[in-house]
């Protein structure tokens, strides 16, 4: 029964702490994220992107939801902390645009090939309440991304239409 008692007392402790956890967290990433949206060569989508034009392409042809794409990319948190690297892999990432968070499904379909643009994400266009990564991207982290679209693979037409 003790042991019992105080493991909800450790659990209950922890859940404390999570919860401060993501408010101080949250706090602190939306005055980041408002901070990036005052800078003259940013602009801030009504979702809450806020994204900055490294790179012009001059190419057309965006990406829709559905395509994959191939992006070279670096993520970091606001302290410059980088989390993950195409680059450091020596490879760029592939994938379908509608698989992953919010805020890179939404900025991609800014760019063109060629594009490398700088997201500013807020919390709820990334991983949220919950976080990930054991605890490397915290819970309400705002996250920025430098994403180089290198090619958008429009996903294959089916063949024939129904009843042919």
């Amino acid at each position: 029964e003790r042991y019992t008692e105080g493991a909800q007392q450790q659990q209950t402790l922890a859940q404390q702490q999570f919860v401060a956890l993501a408010s101080v967290t949250g706090t602190r990433s939306a005055n980041w994220i408002q901070a990036q949206a005052e800078r003259e060569e940013t602009t801030q989508t009504p979702s809450g992107l806020v994204y900055e034009i490294i790179t012009d392409g001059g190419s057309e042809g965006s990406p829709a939801p559905e395509d994959t794409v191939r992006v070279n990319y670096r993520g970091t948190l606001p302290d410059g902390t980088e989390f993950d690297s195409s680059y450091s892999r020596g490879q760029p990432a592939e994938f379908q645009l509608n698989q992953v968070i919010g805020g890179w499904t939404e900025g991609l379909q800014l760019m063109q090939p060629g594009d490398t643009y700088r997201f500013y994400i807020p919390s709820e266009l990334a991983y949220g309440q919950q976080g990930v990564g054991n605890g490397l991207i915290g819970p309400n982290q705002a996250l920025a991304f430098d994403v180089e679209l290198i090619a958008v693979n429009p996903e294959p037409a089916e063949e024939g239409t129904p009843g042919e």
